[in-house]
């Protein structure tokens, strides 16, 4: 975890304290339910409540010692409890606690970065409302196309993560289970109604079938989900930085007063929040393939997942939390540049409705293959003109062409024209992403 890419209450999820704190709860809870079947005394059960407590230093002590975590944490506990403390743990293993306090981190992390996403969301839906209608170049390879508007790109996005949102709702019921089933989840010491109110408790699901462990698919399908939300995040702050190349200048990130953007050049106004964001997508995205590698354990379990998990869990949710909101607050003081996307629109003499005058001839009469043929004949000549080109260089083109005005009148020749026919379809598509 890298403190400059980081928010407070993630990495609260992640911290020592919290992770005993969630392992003292699970070990307490599972001792009321002992109590309550009469497999512990009562008393026991209530000691534990009223007197445990721990000490991260001293759990550090005992476990140099006896190198293992959860027996050094049972200790520092036993030290506060006293003798009834003989009957925490009955019938558990290690991971009975590790595990299901795993499922409720990935669980908490998930609601946060639930939150963070549909932040994203917001600030998307309302700048593609806002830019509905204002209209730009649609590139492809990087070329000019035809016509789109910058709202449909920003519904674009908003759509991906809306699927995005769903992903993070599936990923965090897919992590939310508890197991509390013993050294290979036979539950050969323990009932199984411990694990039930273990679960209910902890707002998880009991897992169906544990072996000493809850199966690693879980947390590969977890990790994958939040992978494709980095890779959400790194599309459009990728758009972001193409669109304030200098050349293009169509919007920007907001530069604050005294930001400064380079140490030698005073000029210099970079993308770095939305560069920042690409290298962060990578981060998130490096866990998936260490997650997917988890799951093949052996037989009932092996430790060569534990080390993984202690790295990635913290370092991919802490990273993503971080990039969901740069990206939101991105979007929300996002510069746009409607007279640069007009001048871009403008740039290549009409260019971008070639389509149309050719599937007007098509509709003339005209075979497809001699239409494409016509149009690039002039297109061409339009391309590989010096610029400044005038904005009706092609139609100029065109008119001249007597293959062409043999087949459309000037009046259907010029409606072809119309960029305004371009964004007959916004509304159809506006109320398919936002109702």
């Amino acid at each position: 975890m890298i403190p400059r890419y980081s928010r407070p209450d993630m990495v609260a999820i992640w911290e020592p304290e919290s992770r005993y704190g969630i392992w003292l709860e699970i070990e307490t809870l599972a001792m009321e339910a002992m109590a309550e079947l009469g497999t512990i005394p009562k008393s026991a059960a209530d000691e534990y409540r009223k007197k445990g407590k721990f000490d991260v230093a001293r759990i550090d002590e005992i476990e140099r010692e006896v190198k293992h975590d959860v027996i050094a944490f049972l200790t520092s506990v036993a030290e506060h409890v006293g003798p009834e403390s003989r009957f925490a743990h009955q019938g558990m293993t290690s991971s009975d606690v590790f595990d299901t306090c795993l499922a409720v981190q990935m669980a908490r992390a998930s609601d946060l970065l639930i939150v963070g996403c549909e932040r994203v969301m917001a600030a998307l839906k309302k700048r593609a409302i806002e830019h509905k209608m204002t209209p730009t170049i649609g590139r492809s390879h990087g070329i000019h196309a035809e016509p789109t508007t910058f709202g449909l790109k920003l519904a674009g996005h908003y759509a991906e993560f809306a699927r995005n949102l769903d992903r993070l709702r599936a990923a965090r019921k897919e992590i939310a289970t508890c197991a509390i089933s013993g050294a290979v989840g036979t539950f050969a010491q323990i009932d199984p109604r411990v694990e039930e109110y273990v679960a209910k408790k902890l707002g998880l699901e009991v897992e169906p079938v544990s072996t000493q462990v809850i199966p690693r698919d879980r947390h590969a399908a977890f990790f994958a989900a939040l992978g494709v939300v980095a890779a959400g995040i790194e599309r459009l702050a990728t758009e972001v930085r193409h669109l304030q190349r200098t050349e293009v200048l169509e919007a920007e990130e907001f530069f604050s007063p005294g930001q400064k953007g380079s140490s030698a050049m005073p000029h210099k106004r970079n993308p770095v929040l939305t560069e920042n964001l690409c290298g962060l997508a990578r981060l998130v995205r490096s866990a998936v393939t260490p997650a997917m590698e988890n799951v093949a354990l052996w037989h009932e379990r092996d430790i060569s997942h534990s080390s993984v998990e202690r790295g990635i869990g913290p370092d991919a949710t802490i990273h993503l939390d971080f990039a969901l909101h740069r990206m939101a607050m991105v979007i929300e003081k996002l510069v746009v540049y409607p007279e640069n996307m007009a001048r871009n629109l403008a740039l290549l003499g009409g260019l971008h409705n070639s389509q149309r005058v050719m599937l007007a001839l098509t509709q003339a009469g005209v075979s497809r293959e001699d239409a494409y043929r016509l149009v690039q004949k002039s297109a061409m000549q339009v391309w590989q003109s010096p610029p400044p080109r005038a904005e009706t260089a092609l139609i100029d083109k065109l008119k001249a062409d007597p293959d062409v005005t043999s087949k459309l009148d000037a009046k259907t020749l010029e409606g072809c024209f119309d960029d305004a026919h371009h964004f007959n379809r916004v509304d159809v598509i506006f109320k398919r992403v936002f109702g």
